[in-house]
């Protein structure tokens, strides 16, 4: 059961939510997830991935605030479901020193770095957002660890795609998860960059 193997504090979290068992997506992909390699993860809507995102992320950064770079980052689509995301994350962080911080283009780029700079440990936000922090030097990735890319079926368009890799090669040494529905062969391309020697989790 990959629970009894999560974080206590998120063992106590999902009992307080009244999860008991996990997902059959949870239980192939969370042990893999928490060996530290780059995965894959496809499964159909509704089947536990962004629980999965979370949870593998939470269970990464083991609920403490360790200094100021983030230690983890979360890709969304839009503007919309990066507020979706953070809001799911602080139901799982309030009351921890877990500080989770959501950026997105109609945020202006100055304010985010100043926000950033204040110290966080999960940094939300959509690829053209988190292009322009790197290209500016407005965010550290000296501490990061993991990198999750929530229904990545939106890289497949030029200008996401084109933000992701210029994104990751700013990046020496990361932890790479990429969930979708399915795997479009753009998304497979992403094995000759950054996700070299990724396991391919399918439901």
């Amino acid at each position: 059961m990959p629970f009894k193997k999560l974080h206590p504090q998120l063992q106590e979290k999902l009992a307080s939510f009244q999860i008991e068992s996990p997902t059959p997506l949870q239980c192939k992909s969370i042990p893999v997830i928490k060996s530290g390699i780059n995965v894959f993860c496809t499964a159909p809507k509704d089947s536990g991935k962004t629980t999965t995102l979370i949870l593998t992320t939470l269970n990464r950064l083991k609920f403490e605030a360790v200094g100021n770079a983030p230690r983890a980052v979360v890709l969304a689509q839009d503007k919309e479901r990066a507020i979706e995301l953070y809001v799911a994350f602080l139901a799982y962080t309030q009351h921890t020193p877990l500080r989770v911080y959501v950026g997105h283009e109609q945020l202006h780029v100055d304010i985010q770095k100043s926000e950033i700079f204040m110290g966080i440990d999960i940094l939300i936000s959509t690829p053209k957002s988190m292009n322009t922090l790197f290209l500016m030097n407005g965010v550290s990735i000296s501490e990061l660890k993991i990198f999750s890319v929530d229904d990545a079926e939106f890289l497949v368009k030029q200008s996401a795609y084109a933000a992701m890799l210029s994104i990751t090669q700013s990046i020496k040494k990361c932890q790479y998860v990429l969930y979708a529905e399915k795997m479009h062969p753009m998304l497979r391309r992403f094995e000759d960059h950054f996700m070299e020697y990724s396991k391919k989790i399918r439901l």
